[in-house]
């Protein structure tokens, strides 16, 4: 375990970023700049994987981007004009060299390679029923039941093996594959997980966020739609759709917490989405209060907004370390004790007899939130208010975010006087469902046909999870408690 684990064990984690570029002679190099700018995304591995028209070219590794790819000498031996790379971070699979994508393997047709971002929820079902017809398997993730998939497809041509492959598997998914004839690229049917197409200079990039073209100098074509199969070679771009009509359910997410806020997911701001639900948090929950602070860095645009809405100043009251980079100090009492202190110190300055409104973007287990309303008290704030900007979760997450299990969630085992007393502050206020569609733009959650996969939220998952009904709860404890209220 590294320090890293422990001190940010309260936020969720999603799982990967994908990139492609399709054209451009040192296509690698682009890819690595594109996923410093998608590192976000996933910290523990990253892989890319190149096409010169006659041999691919591999280099994976565990850690950073700039850890394992900053060499010139690496960049150089990625040859080729054709390339697609990818960061994890694992929901499912172990953290191993084998488990880092992307995946490559000799077809009947030729050389094949893939990566996605997201999660299966059917992978275990249909990897079972392949290792009785005699497939090897040799990593532990979903991502390769997908590579077997298509290999075993009956059909002529390779986007028809990886047509035949899709329309198999169920969950959320943004997926690149690279073959001797360029590039495909899948959003998943219902568009949980982003995926968006670029151009630079003629050729094409396609990336998880817009953040990640505009490093590069890319221009923004257009999001890929749900369900929609973008096909790149040079011929240029071909646009199929494998699944029928689907109501897309981008997940919520990407919007309160993974996607960077420089980014745009399917035409909305993530910066002023995140502003916009401060604002609602400020409407709905507002008390007297002298100073509003986010908990860097992720509750920075809520707390703007709620500061905005409500008309108290907006003040740095935690500052933020970043340079605390992977240290591989064996994590004794201590060190644990220490462990926020190490990323985040409180500034006595702005808190000091203060009343603070303490904003952060969402409550998962609530271990750093301790600390954190700890840190704030010890510098001498005269009450604490917490506000987050998102419902409680009180259900798992199947789609790519590391919450398989209600037991982890706070808000599944307390009410909200008990996560209040036992963070330690003077109240306690989630977002409303309503307040978070509100933020978005609507009138409110269409409780018939919601509008984004709020799982976490309400428990409506839009795919099958058959992997996963052993993990369902009926009803968190925080609902029990509000319905008791009503």
């Amino acid at each position: 375990m590294t320090l890293e684990d422990f001190h940010d064990d309260d936020k969720l984690h999603e799982e990967c970023g994908v990139y492609a570029v399709h054209g451009h002679e040192g296509a690698a190099a682009l890819v690595t700049l594109g996923l410093h700018a998608l590192q976000h995304r996933g910290q523990e591995a990253a892989g890319i994987i190149s096409y010169d028209g006659n041999e691919f070219y591999n280099h994976r590794a565990l850690g950073h981007v700039g850890d394992n790819f900053s060499s010139q000498e690496v960049i150089e031996r990625l040859k080729g004009h054709v390339s697609i790379g990818h960061t994890r971070y694992s929901t499912t699979g172990e953290t191993a060299l084998r488990n880092v994508q992307p995946l490559f393997a000799e077809l009947h047709d030729g050389g094949f390679a893939l990566c996605h971002n997201g999660n299966l929820t059917n992978s275990q079902k249909i990897r079972d029923q392949l290792v009785m017809r005699g497939s090897i398997f040799q990593s532990t993730m979903d991502t390769e039941v997908i590579l077997h998939l298509v290999a075993t497809s009956i059909q002529d041509t390779i986007v028809g093996k990886v047509t035949d492959a899709i329309q198999r598997i169920e969950g959320a998914y943004a997926l690149l594959c690279m073959t001797k004839e360029g590039v495909i690229a899948v959003r998943d049917p219902h568009g949980i997980r982003p995926l968006v197409l670029g151009e630079l200079d003629g050729g094409y990039v396609v990336a998880s966020e817009t953040c990640a073209l505009d490093i590069i100098g890319a221009n923004f074509i257009r999001d890929v739609d749900p369900g929609e199969m973008i096909v790149i070679n040079d011929d240029g771009v071909q646009s199929l759709r494998p699944f029928p009509p689907t109501r897309q359910q981008t997940c919520i997410f990407e919007y309160i917490y993974f996607a960077r806020p420089d980014s745009f997911i399917d035409g909305v701001s993530v910066y002023e989405a995140r502003k916009n639900i401060g604002k609602e948090l400020a409407q709905e929950s507002h008390v007297d209060s002298d100073v509003v602070v986010p908990v860097p860095d992720s509750g920075v645009p809520a707390a703007i907004g709620y500061s905005q809405e409500s008309g108290v100043p907006f003040e740095l009251g935690i500052i933020r370390n970043h340079y605390v980079g992977r240290t591989f100090i064996e994590p004794g009492q201590q060190i644990r004790n220490l462990g926020v202190k190490l990323k985040h110190n409180a500034n006595k300055a702005v808190l000091e007899g203060k009343r603070v409104i303490l904003v952060d973007d969402s409550l998962v287990r609530g271990t750093t939130s301790v600390k954190i309303v700890e840190m704030v008290k010890a510098a001498g704030a005269k009450e604490v208010h917490m506000r987050i900007a998102s419902p409680p979760i009180g259900y798992p997450y199947f789609y790519g975010i590391d919450i398989s299990q209600s037991k982890e969630l706070l808000a599944a085992q307390m009410d909200l006087d008990e996560m209040a007393k036992h963070i330690g502050v003077d109240s306690l206020a989630f977002l409303t469902i309503d307040g978070m569609y509100r933020a978005m733009g609507k009138e409110g959650r269409d409780a018939d046909a919601p509008q984004y996969c709020d799982a976490p939220f309400t428990g409506h998952y839009p795919t099958q999870i058959d992997d996963y009904q052993d993990h369902v709860v009926d009803v968190p404890r925080f609902m029990q408690s509000k319905k008791k209220a009503g």
